[in-house]
């Protein structure tokens, strides 16, 4: 597919995009850019392999910038990432995608898009800021739901575990490493070594760097609050576990003595006179029932109990 950058993209042939002086987009496939890459005129050897992209990243060739988009998705940021390249100069860019996923974000800036000033530095803004369009309100999601287990377990709520706070520490990690990323990308672009962006156009990246360090600073902030909360669980669940031992303990302190007065008259030696004595039951019955009042009054007292 191949645009023209006018006030918004339009649609145009190959031959109309060659013979045309206004800066363009193009979208094309691997196969397609072994084929047509000289038609380009960027003078470059460049053989992008779109299912070996690790990374996102621009380098600066003689005449040309060229390099590769490596972007989790937001719906499942563990999953397979969009991978796709580009190459550019003066007159225009051009992706090579298998994937159709720059296809969508072209797509969406053509429908979404009017430019009172059109030019290649604006549209480099608008798709990059595609990528990073929800991510604010993605942060406030995990901000929310990090607020939400906290309170919970706060609250003791048993179904609580760390599996999700280690997920989004996953996630947020992965994230962060794309955004810095990006922002070396989008230096790149700021530099213009080979002098392709209008110096007034400058700004754009600008004002892209601007937005994704807030994001990186949002991901550290969420990153420290993931520990936090795991911080919280660990040390809900030790209070948990030393109140059981305060139980089992207070159990142990009130029947120990007990125990040994059965143990004692449990002996059955034939001369023990406490046996034949008439009070002999209602006194060792009385006994443990005021060795066991006298030692759960002693707990409450110091709020054990």
């Amino acid at each position: 597919m191949y645009y023209i950058i006018e006030q918004s993209l339009e649609n145009c042939t190959k031959e109309e995009l060659l013979s045309s002086n206004k800066q363009y987009v193009a979208l094309i496939n691997s196969q397609e850019w072994k084929k047509e890459k000289n038609i380009f005129k960027m003078g470059i050897d460049f053989e992008p392999k779109t299912t070996d992209i690790h990374v996102t990243k621009a380098e600066e060739n003689y005449d040309s910038i060229t390099g590769t988009f490596f972007i989790p998705k937001r719906d499942d940021i563990q999953g397979e990432e969009i991978k796709f390249a580009f190459a550019l100069d003066e007159k225009g860019i051009v992706f090579i995608d298998d994937s159709q996923e720059a296809r969508k974000i072209i797509r969406k800036i053509k429908r979404r898009k009017k430019w009172r000033l059109p030019s290649l530095e604006r549209f480099l803004y608008d798709f990059l800021n595609q990528i990073i369009r929800h991510d604010f309100r993605l942060m406030e999601e995990y901000e929310q739901e990090l607020d939400a287990m906290e309170d919970a377990i706060v609250f003791d709520d048993e179904e609580i575990t760390t599996k999700r706070v280690n997920d989004i520490r996953a996630d947020i990690r992965d994230l962060r490493n794309h955004y810095e990323q990006l922002l070396d990308l989008a230096e790149v672009f700021e530099e213009n070594e080979n002098g392709f962006f209008k110096e007034h156009n400058l700004r754009y990246f600008r004002m892209f760097l601007n937005r994704v360090e807030r994001l990186k600073d949002m991901s550290n902030s969420i990153r420290d609050y993931t520990m936090q909360v795991r911080d919280v669980y660990k040390m809900h669940l030790d209070i948990k576990q030393n109140h059981i031992m305060t139980i089992l303990t207070i159990i142990t302190t009130t029947f120990t003595p007990l125990t040994f007065i059965v143990g004692w008259y449990g002996m059955n030696f034939k001369y023990m006179p406490e046996l034949d004595f008439y009070w002999s039951y209602p006194s060792v019955l009385l006994l443990c029932v005021l060795i066991t009042s006298t030692t759960i009054l002693y707990f409450r007292r110091k709020r054990w109990l």
